[in-house]
């Protein structure tokens, strides 16, 4: 293993390797970014910390310095930074401007209860050119005996050494809070946006998913960061007729098992959501990468459920009144907000709410965000009760087509069941990982 190192031990460090090493202590032999199969940096390249604590990388071609955000007009860059990237794509779907600000708030995000975050724009020529989030999770590294952090909503021209600058101030941000790998893209973690997209460019983003160009996976790896594991989108438009082919065959798998599928109901909410909280976390307990929510985060999540969600596309499944599993799908509201570029108002006038609360109306596809049956009651049809009773409902609502995402590449049973369905495997996301000094 290369130990070559990147560290900073004073306003000044010379690279002599392209990145970070791999932490000896670790029994997991993870690859480190120094073991990149082409250099990033140039040998003689020089890595500044300012007086601001700015992160600045100096070589022969260019000068790159990564600052924190720290005041307003940072926040606005980093918020704003993705239209450069993708003005002329048109998968993309621009987020609302205000929930991009309120997730990274930490007075109203409750991540920021139990966990840290910070963000990083990368600027080149007085320009940005790149950003970062670094997140640490304490809760992640109990839960699965790590020690480890994540960077997420990752944004770069395409230039590695722009990539190689912005996490090296993410790995040196997570290596101050005593974490010794960095792993991502992962937005605080995976129960919210996460995974590289590697293949499905020419479809649309779907709703709390990420996109990305295609060259961003090649910047990743040249700086070093390895597969950790491929996460699977798949398709349904029940253009084989499946839900007429399995509906009888489920029913008996359910009837067989004591399986009841329902809807929530609205007018007991509170009680519902306690169910869907123990549901969500038992069904995932044991899953790779899988973090409990908190209380808090799992309120926050119903409280958007509830202004959002559609009744009859939340499904608890139930086996003598016990909660078996949780199936949650939601329109896909990019569908509406693709129009508006990411504004509510124009010259403080609401017509991009307007134009969004018509939208709403007339969404045609949904996503299947949340598919979880407890351990015990595997086996028994539930997941393709879910399915089947979601792709009935949403044919009702006039939707032509949903996507279920995300589930893990070697999670055999489950994949198997959705391509018996219906479902087509249509994108893969990829999680990278990395050892920090």
């Amino acid at each position: 293993m290369n130990t070559d190192t990147v560290r900073f031990t004073g306003s000044t460090v010379r690279i002599r390797a392209t990145g970070f090493p791999a932490a000896s202590a670790d029994p997991k032999p993870v690859p480190s970014i120094a073991n990149a199969q082409a250099p990033v940096v140039e040998k003689n390249a020089v890595l500044q910390t300012s007086r601001a604590g700015h992160v600045i990388l100096r070589h022969t071609s260019a000068t790159i310095e990564v600052r924190e955000v720290t005041t307003r007009r940072d926040r606005d860059t980093f918020v704003k930074f993705p239209w450069r990237i993708y003005e002329r794509d048109p998968n993309w779907a621009p987020p609302l401007l205000l929930d991009v600000k309120a997730f990274l708030d930490p007075r109203k995000h409750p991540f920021y209860g139990h966990g840290a975050a910070t963000q990083f724009v990368a600027y080149q020529a007085g320009q940005p050119v790149g950003r970062v989030l670094a997140s640490d999770d304490p809760n992640y590294n109990q839960q699965h005996g790590t020690n480890l952090g994540c960077f997420g909503m990752f944004e770069s021209i395409d230039d590695p050494s722009v990539a190689q600058a912005l996490l090296i101030a993410a790995g040196e941000w997570l290596r101050r809070r005593g974490r010794a790998e960095i792993f991502g893209p992962i937005d605080y973690s995976t129960n919210y946006p996460c995974g590289l997209l590697i293949d499905g460019f020419d479809t649309p983003q779907r709703v709390m998913m990420n996109h990305n160009p295609p060259y961003y996976g090649a910047l990743l790896e040249a700086c070093g960061l390895v597969k950790a594991k491929d996460l699977f989108a798949w398709w349904f438009d029940d253009s084989n007729d499946m839900l007429h082919k399995w509906a009888k065959r489920a029913e008996r798998f359910a009837a067989r098992g004591g399986v009841t599928v329902r809807p929530i109901s609205r007018k007991n909410f509170d009680a519902e959501v306690a169910r869907c909280q123990g549901s969500y976390n038992d069904s995932w307990e044991k899953s790779w990468g899988f973090v409990k929510m908190t209380d808090a985060e799992f309120k926050h999540l119903a409280l958007e459920l509830k202004k959002y969600a559609v009744a009859e596309l939340v499904l608890l499944a139930e086996v003598d009144g016990e909660p078996a599993g949780l199936c949650i799908t939601l329109p896909d509201f990019n569908e509406a907000t693709r129009p508006i570029n990411g504004r509510l108002t124009t010259f403080g006038l609401p017509i991009g709410l307007a134009r969004l609360l018509y939208n709403v109306r007339h969404i045609k596809t949904a996503r299947m965000a949340v598919l979880g049956v407890v351990e015990k009651f595997r086996r028994r049809g539930v997941v393709e009760m879910f399915i089947l009773q979601t792709l009935a409902a949403g044919i009702a609502r006039g939707y032509t087509g949903a996507e279920l995402s995300w589930t893990l590449e070697d999670n055999d049973l489950i994949n198997r069941t959705i391509e018996k369905v219906g479902g087509r495997r249509y994108k893969t996301y990829r999680l990278y990982e990395a050892a920090i000094a």
